[in-house]
């Protein structure tokens, strides 16, 4: 191929690509404004969705299970990377039960449940629902309750700073519960309780608000395939108890931006 030809074959070249970047162009102008907002919208959901799934969630304090460390009303952010990513479990209709549970896998994370964590996780009688808790002992752990106080492997397991007992009644230790688990304790009430042990891939965990929580004493060990997040913080806090005149009051401004301890 001689000089000239091989000027003919770049300015082809070059005609070839300037066309079809002049033709990408025509299809950007021919989108039009409404169909630019709705790439940009699905885009946007699109991310919202992957950062949903891997990084974080958004859950809300429904009961007082929690008080006074977290309220009814507090909206709360869950770090889905800390124990590790769970893939999808669930296929339905967001916010109904229409739809179906599926296997799933979890990623390694920078650690696992210890004591003292507040956790959020699929209820093991209902897993449609997401409750929250404090871990109060692993796999291999010990757990007795002795006139409300927590003893793990033989240590006292010190309340957090805003745990509380509302109940003006002392269960005595030969008290039973029916309603308490496992069956086979020596002692089945809500403020005398144990010892068991916990087996292996499932946690003990316990409501700060002590005598109006239903958690492990009443429905069992936490499997940790259920577990879902660590609770994080504190983004926005809502008292629905206030009327509506006093709407400046309704919101818990001193709340938001707390860190879940």
């Amino acid at each position: 191929m001689n000089s000239e030809e091989e000027s003919n074959l770049i300015q082809r070249i070059f005609a070839w690509r300037k066309a079809r970047i002049e033709r990408k162009m025509e299809r950007a102008r021919q989108k039009g404004p409404v169909r630019e907002w709705v790439e940009l919208i699905v885009s946007v959901v699109v991310i919202v969705f992957v950062i949903r799934l891997a990084v974080v969630e958004a859950f809300r304090i429904p009961t007082g299970s929690m008080e006074d460390t977290m309220l009814v009303g507090d909206f709360l952010l869950v770090n889905k990377f800390h124990y590790g990513i769970r893939t999808p479990d669930w296929i339905g209709i967001p916010f109904t039960r229409a739809g179906f549970f599926i296997p799933f896998v979890r990623l390694p994370g920078f650690a696992k449940p210890k004591s003292g964590d507040v956790v959020v996780f699929r209820f093991p009688l209902d897993p449609n629902l997401s409750y929250i808790k404090r871990c109060i002992a692993t796999a291999g752990q010990t757990v007795e309750i002795r006139d409300k106080v927590v003893y793990v492997d033989g240590k006292e397991f010190v309340n957090p700073p805003r745990a509380k007992f509302t109940s003006p009644l002392h269960y005595p230790r030969d008290y039973v519960e029916q309603s308490i688990v496992p069956k086979n304790m020596q002692m089945r009430n809500r403020d005398n309780y144990g010892p068991v042990t916990i087996p292996k891939g499932h946690l003990f965990v316990m409501g700060d608000n002590r005598d109006n929580s239903a958690d492990s004493r009443y429905w069992g060990f936490l499997p940790f395939d259920n577990v879902i997040g660590k609770a994080l913080i504190i983004y926005f806090s809502y008292d629905s108890g206030k009327p509506l005149y006093r709407m400046n009051r309704k919101v818990r401004w001193e709340r938001i931006g707390n860190l879940i301890k």
